[in-house]
C-alpha cells in the first residue's frame, strides 16, 4: 500500500486577532495519531469556520473581520491540497460564525452572529461565489439579557435528506426551517421549532435516518432532540451534557454523530470535555456514557475522521488539537497523548 493512504489531511480554522496565520493544512498519521502542520494559508482575517465542499474541489471559509467588514471567501482546492483564493462576498451581516455547502455543492449558506442573520449564495462553475440571493433576518429574543437580548444566528446548514436549510439562533431559542426553491430560501409551513427558553441553541446534527435532528444548547448545557412528527419537527427530549456533580460554569460548543448513528458526542467548554452519548436504536434518545477531559481548555470544535477511527479537538485557550482513539463498538473515546500546538484553533474540517 501507498505511504499516502496512511494519512489523512484536514484544514484548521482559527483566529488571527488571537495570534493565528490564517487556514492550516494539517496531516494525520492514520495509524498512529500522530500530527503534523502541512501548510499555512494566509490573507485572511478570523477564519473561524471553514467547509469543503462534497467534491472537494473547493474549501469555503467565513471571515469575522470586525471593523473591516464580515465576508465569506471561496477558494480553489489543487491536488497537492493547496488554496487558492478565488473571492468574496458579503455575508449578510455582522460576526460571520458557520458556513454550510449544500449536497450538490451549488449553493453556500452562512450564518452571521452578531447581525441574527442568515445568508444563501449560488456557486459558480470554478467554485466562485455570486453576492447573496436571499438574506433572512432573524427577530426576537430571549430570558438570558446578557446573551439573548437579541437574534444570534450561530449555525447554518442544508438538510442531506431533503431540500430544507436549519438555521439555529442563540438569541431567540429557535431553529428556523427554510426550503431551498427556485434558487432561493423561502419559509411557509413550519417556520421553526423553538427550543426550551434560555437554551440558546448553537450547532446541530442529523441522525442518518433523517427524521432527528439534536441540537446543541450553548447557555443550558443540553442537547435537544427534535423529531419528524407527520409533517411538523418537535422537540421530544433535552438532555444534560455535564456530570451531576459539576457546579462550575460552561457553554456548549460543536456536536457529531458516529456515521452508523449509534453514537453522539458534544463539546463542553468551562467542564472542558467530550460528553458521549449513546443513541439508542429504537426511538434515537440519548444516554450519557462518559464525559472526557479534552486535554486542553476551551474545546470550541471538534471533527471524527471520515473512517470514524479518530477525533480530534479544537482547543481555542490552550492553543492546540488533542487527539482521540474511537472504540467504534462502545463509542467511547481514548487520549491518545497526541497533540499539535497552534494559534487559536477553533474548527477542524477533514478532506
Amino acid at each position: 500500500m501507498a505511504q499516502n493512504s496512511g494519512n489523512q489531511y484536514f484544514y484548521v480554522g482559527s483566529y488571527t486577532s488571537e495570534g493565528a496565520e490564517g487556514i492550516y493544512l494539517c496531516k494525520l498519521n492514520s495509524g498512529t495519531g500522530e500530527i503534523e502542520l502541512e501548510n499555512t494559508f494566509a490573507g485572511i482575517e478570523n477564519p473561524s469556520f471553514v467547509k469543503l465542499s462534497p467534491n472537494k474541489q473547493n474549501l469555503y471559509a467565513v471571515s469575522e473581520a470586525g471593523e473591516n467588514g464580515s465576508f465569506v471567501y471561496a477558494y480553489k482546492v489543487d491536488n497537492s491540497k493547496m488554496l487558492e483564493y478565488l473571492n468574496k462576498q458579503s455575508s449578510g451581516g455582522q460576526g460571520p460564525c458557520h458556513v454550510d455547502v449544500s449536497p450538490d455543492g451549488k449553493f453556500v449558506a452562512v450564518a452571521n452572529y452578531g447581525g441574527g442573520a442568515f445568508s444563501l449564495y449560488s456557486v459558480m462553475e470554478d467554485g466562485s461565489i455570486d453576492p447573496a440571493v436571499k438574506t433572512i433576518r432573524n427577530s426576537g429574543a430571549g430570558p438570558n439579557t446578557d446573551r439573548q437580548s437579541k437574534p444570534h444566528a450561530h449555525s447554518v446548514k442544508f438538510s442531506p435528506f431533503t431540500g430544507e436549510i436549519f438555521n439555529a439562533d442563540l438569541g431567540t431559542d429557535q431553529l428556523n426551517i427554510c426550503h431551498l426553491e427556485n434558487g432561493t430560501m423561502v419559509q411557509h409551513d413550519q417556520e421553526f421549532v423553538k427550543l426550551p427558553p434560555g437554551a440558546g441553541p448553537r450547532h446541530f446534527e442529523f441522525h442518518p435516518n433523517g427524521r432527528v435532528i439534536y441540537v446543541i444548547n450553548e447557555l443550558n448545557s443540553t442537547i435537544s432532540t427534535i423529531q419528524k412528527k407527520g409533517d411538523e419537527w418537535k422537540v421530544v427530549d433535552n438532555i444534560s451534557t455535564l456530570p451531576n456533580d459539576f457546579e462550575g460554569v460552561s457553554y456548549c460548543a460543536d456536536i457529531h454523530i458516529s456515521e452508523d448513528g449509534k453514537f453522539l458526542y458534544g463539546s463542553n467548554r468551562g467542564h472542558n470535555s467530550i460528553a458521549v452519548f449513546k443513541v439508542d436504536q429504537k426511538d434515537q434518545s440519548l444516554s450519557l456514557l462518559e464525559t472526557v477531559s479534552v486535554e486542553g481548555n476551551w474545546p470550541r470544535n471538534f471533527g471524527i475522521t471520515p473512517d470514524g477511527n479518530w477525533m480530534l479537538v479544537a482547543n481555542q485557550r490552550s492553543n492546540n488539537i488533542t487527539v482521540f482513539k474511537i472504540d467504534k463498538k462502545t463509542g467511547l473515546l481514548y487520549y491518545t497523548g497526541n497533540q499539535i500546538e497552534l494559534p487559536s484553533p477553533v474548527c477542524v474540517e477533514f478532506y
